[in-house]
């Protein structure tokens, strides 16, 4: 079988399991979020932190829930880490220093996952369950709670009610993330994945000597990073670490892990707003942008072009044979387009258009489908700039679900807009004029050029803004310069967006819906989807062109 014929079946295989899971999950996702009854489990959560589940919130004590949840999160996990030496199951690792606690603790609570260390030389087993694992849960679930909470504002009528934090972040968790995590750890687990609490131990190498290595909660870990699109690794080398991700099955199994619930709640959406179809016109939208991006990685790193790739016969340097072009490339663009930031290959070992294309998948917002929750409000922001946009074209009041895109409504859309492009262009920038910043490109000698340096800082910043997480590779970001502000643009990234998207959620249920008239734009047809797929890349390209000019382009036509 041609490695061209095997990438394209493990894709249809992919596509084929997310059609399958789509209508139940979704189905079930709408069900957990519109319960009126609290399990068990559930009330003994809101009597540990004191939280009246059944209090109906307006979007700013919403955003207070969040941000109070968050900080406290943020806290716990730096703190955690600052005592790691004197804790049991550390295996004798050092407590982290000041300006990397801080950077990992922000990365984790935003969602993140972004790394400046490898896992297993710095973190224990107390640290890395108790801690990064933890967060790796209730960081998805408040991204789901706050996309629920800007669809409930669609449907709400003159309520100005959006729900309430405490209810949607443990029911998310309790009800959606743990049943899924625990049947996906079994799978890993029953396919080769490490699940122990082990200590370090020599291990024999092929070419001759050791080297030393330690288990872990793998299994458990690796699911819930892939399922709530946390990303980063348990160990340095990530996904593509057999103990991670043992062979081609898994590997297609942790991409569909990435990609089931942003899709599926799509279908969440049209059942809340009691219009499947308006989710349909989402779901198409989202779909069109990643089969799109995937199929021109594929082909830009089928390609091969240069005697150094022909010679291999393919772009094969830097991923594993075990799962190959295809499956590197599927994954690529997996977690490149939502903000899982996992990686099962060396992304700076891509071809430069193929660096080109997983940068401008972060640049979108990761909105297609996106994070577990974040997608979903990032494409409804979007939603209503076309909306608006088309409501320019034919001069009428913009409407989306009923309710008026306003004056304050499109203000608050701008600002969600604008806060991630100004973190990432403004950071680089800064970067770019910092010797020490500079200094951190380790492999911009030996290239001969700058552009490839600068995509690697122009990538880390991206990451981090847009709660990604991976890396390019070859940067240096274990420094005080880039764990303080890649950390600061992690938080602001994950948060100042959420206080607009509530703040819109606040605006949009505070009005009556409108009834539909003959001039009323159908958002659920196809017409609508081109639209909104045409204002996103519109949108990015005429922000990061110029970035983009410099970096990955300027490599690949040089």
């Amino acid at each position: 079988m041609s490695p061209v014929l095997a990438g394209v079946l493990q894709l249809t295989a992919l596509i084929a399991a997310l059609a399958l899971a789509y209508r139940p999950l979704g189905d079930h996702m709408a069900a957990v979020y519109t319960s009126p009854e609290h399990l068990s489990i559930e009330k003994a959560v809101y009597r540990c932190i004191g939280a009246d589940a059944d209090t109906r919130m307006r979007w700013p004590a919403y955003l207070r829930g969040v941000l109070a949840f968050s900080a406290a999160g943020v806290l716990f996990l730096y703190l955690l880490q600052r005592v790691q030496g004197g804790m049991p199951l550390s295996l004798g690792f050092a407590s982290i220093s000041p300006a990397q606690a801080f950077n990992t603790a922000a990365s984790f609570v935003a969602n993140t996952n972004w790394q400046s260390y490898s896992g297993e030389q710095a973190m224990g087993h107390v640290v890395q369950t108790a801690g990064l694992a933890v967060q790796n849960f209730v960081s998805a679930a408040t991204g789901m709670a706050v996309a629920i909470a800007l669809v409930r504002g669609f449907a709400a009528s003159r309520t100005g009610e959006l729900g309430n934090f405490w209810a949607d972040l443990v029911r998310g968790t309790v009800r959606v993330l743990v049943p899924i995590a625990v049947i996906g750890a079994l799978v890993l687990v029953a396919c080769g994945a490490v699940q122990n609490f082990s200590g370090i131990h020599e291990v024999g190498q092929f070419v001759g000597g050791s080297q030393q290595t330690n288990g872990g909660a793998v299994a458990s870990q690796e699911v819930i990073k892939e399922l709530g699109t946390n990303g980063g690794g348990y160990f340095n080398a990530n996904s593509a670490h057999p103990f991670e991700n043992p062979d081609a099955f898994t590997n297609l199994f942790e991409v569909f892990l990435i990609l089931v619930i942003p899709f599926a709640l799509t279908r969440t959406f049209g059942k809340l707003v009691g219009n499947v179809r308006q989710g349909y016109a989402i779901l198409a939208a989202t779909g069109v942008i990643w089969l799109g991006f995937t199929a021109l990685m594929m082909w830009t790193e089928f390609a091969h072009g240069g005697p150094a790739l022909q010679a291999a016969g393919a772009a094969m340097e830097g991923k594993e044979t075990r799962f190959g072009i295809g499956g590197s490339s599927i994954f690529s663009v997996a977690t490149t387009l939502t903000s899982t930031g996992a990686v099962d290959s060396f992304h700076s070992s891509f071809t430069a258009f193929g660096g080109g294309i997983q940068l401008l998948g972060m640049m979108l917002g990761e909105i297609a489908p996106g994070g577990v929750g974040s997608g979903l409000y990032g494409m409804l922001v979007m939603a209503m700039i076309a909306v608006f946009i088309a409501g320019l074209m034919v001069g009428r009041t913009p409407e989306y679900l009923g309710k008026k895109i306003g004056t304050r409504e499109i203000k608050l859309a701008a600002c969600y807009l604008l806060i991630t492009p100004t973190l990432v262009l403004g950071f680089t920038a800064v970067s770019m004029v910092l010797p020490d910043a500079l200094d951190s490109m380790l492999n911009t000698k030996a290239l001969g050029a700058g552009s490839h340096g600068f995509s690697e800082v122009l990538y880390a910043f991206t990451s981090g803004a847009n709660n990604n997480g991976s890396a390019f590779g070859g940067l240096n970001a274990n420094t005080p310069w880039y764990n303080t502000t890649i950390g600061l643009a992690m938080l602001l990234g994950r948060f100042l967006p959420m206080v607009f998207v509530l703040a819109l959620a606040g605006s949009l249920a505070e009005q009556k819906p409108v009834p539909e008239t003959a001039g009323t734009l159908r958002t659920e047809k196809p017409l609508f989807t081109g639209l909104l797929v045409g204002t996103i890349l519109i949108i990015t390209g005429l922000t990061y062109f110029p970035a983009l000019a410099l970096g990955p382009l300027a490599e690949g036509l040089s």
